[in-house]
């Protein structure tokens, strides 16, 4: 199969579009071929009106085992380039304006890690391994995104020693939302998809703008003022408030 086809798959169906890294033989490892094509699917996902909620996943127990240090190395040896398109991959996914949902099912090391760090959720199964090896190469990799989801001396702990971060203390120190069984991950991943994609997508918006804006120091206050002179009495709110309102008294 030629990889410029398939390195990425996309699919929506009930609101819920799924980004699915496709490159198995190499454990999803990001080339520039894959990060362009990553670039380009969150494009689609972000202009479709149908998608609400994106899910970004690997395959066959992979979720992504980082850069593709080969062809870095080449790259590197041949001095074509020093951009690292896996980190634009990344920042792509972390300036979505719709929710992501990560669902990690094996390795996510490296630019892996950082691409599921870039998610505004996280769901890990028992197998997911997650490791920040960035200092080990002479890199700084995850070091803006790990403080916010697991504080400061942890970030510094995990980055510092570049050690394997397995799924349940991924969950105790906050790295992920949650951590379930094998047989259990793909529902979990559906219970959460399906429950966002049943919510306002305006609200949706404004509600991660507004988290986000907390989250960086922002003035959280100014921007939900903001959403609510905006959203209430629009016709999305009267819809969904009106539902609501009939649903509790049943009138």
């Amino acid at each position: 199969m030629a990889e410029s086809e398939s390195l990425v798959v996309v699919s929506v169906a009930d609101g819920v579009g799924r980004l699915r890294l496709n490159r198995a033989d190499k454990r999803n490892a990001l080339n520039e071929e894959m990060s362009n094509q990553v670039l380009a699917a969150m494009q689609e996902l972000e202009l479709n009106d149908d998608v609400v909620c994106i899910v970004i996943e690997g395959t066959d127990g992979a979720f992504c085992a980082g850069a593709d240090m080969a062809e870095a190395n080449a790259a590197y040896e041949e001095g074509r380039h020093r951009f690292n398109p896996s980190a634009y991959a990344a920042a792509r996914v972390g300036a979505a304006t719709k929710p992501t949902l990560a669902a990690i099912d094996g390795p996510a090391y490296g630019a892996g890690a950082l691409l599921a760090c870039s998610c505004d959720i996280r769901v890990a199964s028992d197998r997911a391994r997650f490791r920040f090896p960035g200092s080990e190469y002479g890199l700084v990799v995850g070091a803006h995104a790990l403080p916010t989801l697991v504080g400061g001396p942890m970030a510094k702990e995990l980055i510092f020693t570049g050690r394997v971060v397995d799924a349940e203390e991924a969950e105790r120190i906050g790295l992920v939302n949650h951590t379930v069984g094998a047989e259990a991950f793909d529902a979990k991943v559906e219970e959460l998809a399906g429950a966002i994609a049943k919510a306002s997508p305006l609200a949706l918006k404004w509600s991660k703008q507004t988290i986000n804006t907390a989250i960086t120091g922002g003035n959280a206050l100014a921007v939900e003022q903001q959403a609510d002179l905006l959203l209430r009495g629009g016709p999305d709110h009267k819809v969904r408030f009106g539902a609501a309102t009939r649903r509790v008294t049943g009138r």
